[in-house]
């Protein structure tokens, strides 16, 4: 099989968003991993409506927990969390092909248990004071392009 990147959805909650990510995947040639429990159905019309006519191309995985994922990835496998809950910006971590880009649900993010676990994994997206948080769409398209990114430039 060859490298790629990962995009991992940990416990989605909104179609639209998990959609948009699916059409971002397939476009970046990244597989999307989708972790249960899922706030919707997969034959959702939203769902299917944002990543258009793209969604039977996405390479999509679905794994009942995020130890499931974890195991069959490999104990090489490397993950990143994003959280608003750490300094170390994006940009400042050198991906490769293979990294899983992890990205919990829209309403509450990742797990407090996932982030202390993985602490020196933690990266952020800078925004600006009293900005929350971004579209989970937006933030895994800021990822995906960055890695792509470095990987060429290193290539």
């Amino acid at each position: 099989m060859r490298a790629m990147l990962h995009v991992v959805l940990i416990e989605p909650e909104i179609p639209p968003n998990t959609g948009n990510i699916a059409r971002l995947c397939m476009a970046a040639g990244a597989r999307l991993h989708l972790v249960e429990p899922l706030g919707f159905s997969l034959e959702d019309r939203a769902l299917r409506r944002a990543g258009m006519d793209y969604w039977r191309e996405v390479d999509v995985r679905i794994w009942r927990d995020f130890a499931a994922l974890r195991a069959d990835a490999g104990n090489a496998a490397r993950f990143f969390f994003f959280t608003t809950k750490t300094r170390r910006l994006y940009w400042d971590a050198a991906f490769r092909e293979g990294d899983h880009f992890v990205f919990g649900r829209e309403t509450k993010g990742l797990p407090e248990s996932l982030l202390a676990a993985h602490e020196a994994s933690c990266l952020t997206i800078p925004m600006q004071p009293g900005a929350r948080s971004l579209n989970l769409a937006t933030s895994a398209g800021i990822a995906l392009y960055e890695a792509k990114r470095q990987i060429a430039m290193a290539s």
